[in-house]
């Protein structure tokens, strides 16, 4: 069960449109590096953990994702607010405005529609949590990526949060890896 507390996790207060950045922060949203993928890939996983050390943490990393979806749905929404035909066609994101309008749809900057594809689900306790560490890891390059690409501190600082947070997610799978190699699996 979760509980909704109607905060974000971090707060977002981007003052100054940016249409280009917003096509870029997409990726993290509907990607396959994004958390999208990665909230649905841990809150599946969870279920076959054998034990309640690697449901738990799976669960509480995967409904951390969620709290980051919002996130960034509120730096998208913001990067466009007021956004113009103009300034729509200018940023390349008239394909995007054609199928949504204004509202948020999940892909990457390139406007690949998100998969399922993205989900890795092997069975294998190990090999599932291996796929999870190296998911962090390029999730974490993404947002390196979309810090060197972005110059407004209100942008800037949000990713460096969720960049850190995809580090000790990482951390966190890493102890759940050793946790069950101990155990021999």
């Amino acid at each position: 069960m979760f509980l909704y507390e109607k905060i974000l996790e971090y707060p977002i207060n981007i003052k100054k449109k940016d249409l280009k950045m917003a096509k870029t922060i997409i990726s993290q949203y509907g990607g396959p590096q994004g958390e999208l993928a990665a909230a649905i890939r841990y809150l599946n996983q969870k279920l076959t953990m054998p034990d309640d050390f690697g449901k738990a943490l799976l669960n509480d990393i995967g409904t951390e994702e969620l709290a980051h979806i919002e996130m960034l749905q509120t730096m998208l929404n913001q990067l466009m607010k007021d956004a113009t035909i103009e300034e729509i066609k200018a940023a390349g994101l008239e394909a995007y405005y054609t199928e949504h309008g204004k509202d948020l749809f999940p892909e990457n900057a390139s406007g690949v529609p998100f998969t399922t594809a993205y989900i890795s689900s092997t069975g294998d306790v190990i090999a599932d949590i291996l796929e999870d560490m190296a998911a962090e890891q390029k999730a974490r390059a993404v947002y390196e990526n979309l810090i060197d690409l972005a110059s407004d501190k209100d942008v800037i600082e949000p990713l460096l949060f969720l960049r850190q947070r995809e580090v000790v997610h990482y951390e966190r799978f890493l102890e759940l890896l050793e946790h069950y190699q101990r155990l021999g699996y």
